[in-house]
């Protein structure tokens, strides 16, 4: 089913040369298409409105988007972004994530444990910089390029925090062809609002998971404070009483993951024979045992909810995006471009020298790093031991190692400028389950077994004699990293304080630490390679083809542009919004079974919400895995709408974009007041949305 309706267009996603579809591009805030948009749709981007619409946005740390909705820090998000913290803040006695959540008063608002809220300040171009760190003696040799590099990222980095105290990162674009510093304004104290019950939420489950139509009530709302008050931001959305109508142009602002579209085909190969095909086995088999393991015990079900969630989600995206690598006609568009812009750098052979010695050099490096993968996958990555209680030791095990160095040599995750989102995350309060930690670790230890081989030195090492179940249950059930206040003597102890723990699962990994070192290095020093190919490839594209694109997203505020607008899928038309009526309508069609079940607080409220009401819609603007949770906003920059999703056809955009039949799929913010207002009593978060304050009573 996924494969038939996803190859047909495959063949023409990419035009010829590098021209961009209709409404393609997840632009940079700084790089805007502005003869494009005044051209297309009349519409002047100005600095005003863009700076206005960027302090409105935030990023989840939790790997989405959001943005400020009054002017006393509500941020609305998607609910499945929201998740995490919302199934943290749940408990045996009382699932949010199932049954909902409001707050009725402020002082009922529930603090997130370890939520991050990061508001886009400034942007810097720094690329001359990093680039005039790594010295020419250096360009044969990866590693010390890839060392000097580092340490000029760690200085830019922790000069800018250290003058202006906001979050500072370097951002790296083009695959190395540039270098943007990053300053973000933290926000650590976030309360849970308001969250629908996962029935509406994700409403038709997984079965109707990147399908349209949809009836998703995908959003959820969050407060943040400063100082123990509601912040008050000076910039927010308006919320629009009309929402949007078909044909109008609209822009959605939010931190799209990753693409692959400026990859060589050498690394879409390696992407396709390699990358997809076993992160798609493993997550399949991952999700049956979770499944499995869900199905024994209600309160199984509701610890294994949002991880099952996020796996299932990604299973489906890997089947979307690996079928379009394995069509023979999309892979040779692919190859017909590389080798159509090869013949335009070979008719200036001296020029662009550099840029066509790039591609072997790439190739080259994704041999090496393919001949890695698994230790980097397993070791380094940490797939071998999935599990809250290893993620935390190593963390535990590396800052005791990491800290004492100067922060220019320190792995990045641990230089000054991330000590701030470090911490948050070490030190979280969020629960974590025994039994679900050894059902997770003995899947990954067995999944390790198989790939590195039993009889693998390192395999014989990490299992210490024992069956992969029975050494996941020595190790979790024996170590004391989940005990926050053992975290915090251990962090605060230094190198002696993890030594003396003899804590198993730190024990396990400083193991397996100087192999998964190892591994790394290899991954940075061909990733070094390849950024430097990349770079020769960025400017060679500039020079012949002009400065207009936009580079691979990497989960970096962009601004997509797009009109709301229905599609044809197997001959028949696909409106552009459903409504209220259509989701009892599919209800009712599937007898009410999960996951097509209305909860009751709509089934009563039936009556009082209008069946005509606007409720999920679609539209061509091109976004990816990040963008969830994106405000969809007009052309006076009010909010008419949530990207939660997109629907199949739009699964191959990790290479490519089509305006044909790809569509983003939104909430509609006309459905969003409604349901609060006339399904949840909530009339005060409705009006503070309507009016951008919180009424005075």
């Amino acid at each position: 089913m996924l494969l038939r309706r996803l190859i047909p267009s495959l063949a023409l996603l990419l035009p010829a040369a590098a021209t961009l579809r209709a409404d393609e591009g997840m632009w940079l805030t700084n790089q805007l298409p502005r003869e494009q948009l005044k051209q297309r749709y009349n519409f002047d981007v100005t600095d005003a409105w863009m700076d206005h619409v960027r302090l409105s946005a935030v990023r989840f740390n939790s790997g989405g988007s959001g943005s400020f909705v009054s002017a006393d820090g509500l941020v609305i998000t998607n609910h499945h972004v929201g998740a995490d913290a919302i199934g943290k803040l749940s408990t045996k006695e009382r699932d949010l994530i199932e049954n909902g959540f409001f707050a009725r008063t402020m002082a009922e608002e529930k603090k997130a444990s370890d939520l991050e809220l990061n508001m886009l300040e400034s942007i810097e171009d720094v690329t001359a910089r990093v680039n005039a760190a790594v010295p020419a003696e250096t360009a044969g040799d990866a590693e010390a390029s890839f060392k000097a590099r580092r340490k000029a990222i760690a200085d830019i980095e922790k000069e800018s925090q250290d003058k202006t105290g906001l979050r500072s990162n370097v951002i790296t674009l083009w695959q190395g062809g540039a270098y943007h510093l990053y300053r973000f304004k933290r926000f650590t104290d976030v309360r849970l609002v308001f969250a629908p019950e996962k029935a509406v939420a994700a409403f038709g489950g997984d079965p109707d998971n990147f399908e349209y139509p949809r009836y998703d009530l995908d959003f959820s709302l969050f407060r943040v404070y400063e100082n123990g008050q509601p912040y008050h931001p000076k910039d927010f959305l308006k919320w629009s009483a009309n929402g949007s109508a078909e044909g109008d142009l609209t822009f959605v602002l939010g931190n799209p993951g990753t693409t692959r579209r400026l990859l060589t085909v050498a690394e879409l190969r390696f992407v396709r024979d390699v990358q997809f095909p076993r992160q798609l086995a493993r997550v399949k088999r991952l999700e049956a045992t979770l499944l499995s393991w869900a199905a024994r015990d209600a309160e199984n079900a509701r610890r294994a909810k949002d991880p099952l969630a996020g796996i299932q989600n990604g299973r489906k995206v890997r089947d979307g995006a690996i079928a379009a690598l394995y069509d023979p006609q999309f892979f040779a568009v692919k190859e017909k471009a590389e080798a159509d812009f090869k013949a335009k750098l070979s008719a200036s052979p001296e020029k662009f020298a550099a840029a066509l010695a790039a591609y072997d050099k790439i190739a080259e490096a994704q041999k090496a790093l393919a001949a890695a993968d698994a230790p980097i996958r397993q070791l380094e990555g940490g797939q071998a031991f999935y599990s809250e209680s290893y993620s935390l030791a190593r963390r535990l095990l590396r800052a005791a190692a990491e800290r004492p160095k100067p922060n220019g040599e320190r792995l990045p995750e641990y230089s000054d400028s991330n000590k701030g989102p470090f911490e948050l995350g070490l030190f979280s309060d969020e629960p974590i389950y025994t039994d679900l930690e050894i059902q997770k670790l003995s899947f990954a230890l067995q999944d390790f077994a198989e790939e590195m081989g039993a009889d693998s030195e390192i395999v014989k090492k990490v299992l210490a004699g024992k069956s992969p179940r029975a050494r996941a249950a020595e190790l979790i059930n024996g170590t004391k990293v989940r005990d926050l206040a053992v975290r915090k003597q251990l962090y605060e102890g230094g190198q002696a304080a993890v030594d003396a723990a003899k804590d198993p699962m730190i024990e396990l990994a400083r193991l397996v630490d100087d192999e998964a070192r190892a591994a790394r290095r290899i991954a940075d020093s061909q990733g070094e390679v390849k950024k430097q190919g990349q770079a020769a490839l960025a400017a060679a594209r500039n020079a012949v083809e002009g400065q207009g694109g936009y580079p691979d997203a990497t989960f970096s505020l962009r601004l997509s542009y797009g009109t709301v607008k229905g599609y044809t899928e197997d001959g028949k038309p696909v409106p552009a919004f459903t409504d209220v009526a259509g989701m009892f309508a599919r209800s009712e069609a599937q007898k009410g079974r999960e996951p097509f079940n209305v909860p009751p607080s709509w089934t009563k409220a039936r009556a009082k919400i209008g069946p005509k009401t606007p409720f999920n819609l679609v539209s061509t603007h091109d976004i990816i895995g990040g963008n969830s949770g994106s405000p969809m906003v007009n052309r006076a920059g009010e909010f008419v709408g949530i990207i939660f999703d997109g629907n199949l056809q739009s699964l191959s955009g990790d290479f490519a974009y089509d305006d044909r039949e790809s569509r983003a799929l939104s909430v509609d913010s006309r459905v969003i007041v409604e349901s609060l207002d006339k399904v949840y009593g909530a009339a005060r978060l409705a009006r503070e949305l309507r009016d951008g304050k919180m009424p005075a009573k």
